[in-house]
């Protein structure tokens, strides 16, 4: 049995399926992390959301900033945006299924084992590890509660505010929630977000740094996957932080990393059209 990691997909299914053929991943015995960003922008949105739901007793997936998109144009709180390939899941016959499914993934996964996290865009650096899994479930909970999922969706949108206080509440309190586990990149030690900055590294606004680069980040020393950020190409020198966002959507690779072993592997996303 293998488990393995893969970065964001954004409906490019025919490199995933090249990588897992290159690694004989059985989904009756392996494990596949899923980064989030699942679907839009690329090629085979729809077919990719069909290929993970046929698999999903094999996976762990979060949920990434487009995933999100995906459900908030679905319950009618938000409108598609140009350069967006949705619709044809929002076309599907059985998009109700698909889309369910969504909804039930997390927004952080902890393999307390491994001592290791799964997340979309990374963790700020003010919170540990139990703290962000607590916030996680938070969002976790609204988006499988028919009632309050709208409201959520509806209010999910938006830079403020910039910085997590415990005595935030209701949308305003998911929303930065969402924020840090779904788009963030820059942020000062104390979690004050910059999310207008999307360039590499070197690119942070005066005051303001990789959220995984603080010294003082209080989940030092244990390790954390992540995607979003596809000016990083996947590299990051940051001890135990592994960073798998290649752009593979964008006319790069995509990277599938083995947890245990490290070992990367990329395929590029010529094939799809993109």
């Amino acid at each position: 049995m293998a488990t393995y990691a893969v970065g964001d997909l954004q409906g490019c299914l025919t490199p995933l399926k090249c990588l897992l053929e290159h690694v004989g991943f059985d989904p009756q015995q392996d494990r596949l992390w899923l980064v989030g960003d699942l679907v839009n922008r690329g090629p085979q949105s729809l077919e990719t959301l069909r290929f993970l739901y046929s698999i999903r007793d094999a996976l762990v997936c979060v949920l990434g900033n487009h995933d999100l998109h995906l459900l908030a144009v679905a319950n009618n709180v938000e409108r598609l945006k140009k350069g967006d390939t949705l619709q044809e899941i929002l076309d599907a016959p059985d998009r109700s299924e698909l889309l369910d499914w969504l909804r039930q993934q997390k927004l952080m996964h902890y393999d307390a084992e491994r001592d290791t996290a799964l997340v979309h865009a990374g963790i700020p650096p003010q919170w540990t590890m139990e703290k962000a899994l607590r916030r996680a479930a938070e969002v976790e909970e609204v988006l499988r509660d028919d009632a309050r999922l709208p409201l959520f969706l509806d209010g999910m949108y938006g830079n403020e505010p910039d910085r997590w206080s415990k005595d935030l509440h209701g949308v305003t309190r998911l929303r930065v929630i969402t924020n840090y586990f779904t788009r963030m990149r820059f942020c000062t030690a104390d979690g004050v977000l910059d999310l207008k900055s999307k360039e590499g590294v070197g690119t942070a606004p005066a005051g303001y740094a990789p959220w995984f680069s603080h010294p003082q980040r209080k989940t030092r020393g244990q390790k954390i996957i992540f995607g979003h950020w596809a000016a990083l190409e996947a590299r990051c020198d940051e001890p135990g932080i592994s960073a798998l966002d290649s752009g593979c959507v964008w006319g790069g690779s995509m990277t599938l990393m083995n947890i245990d072993s490290g070992v990367r592997l990329q395929c590029a996303c010529k094939e799809t059209g993109t």
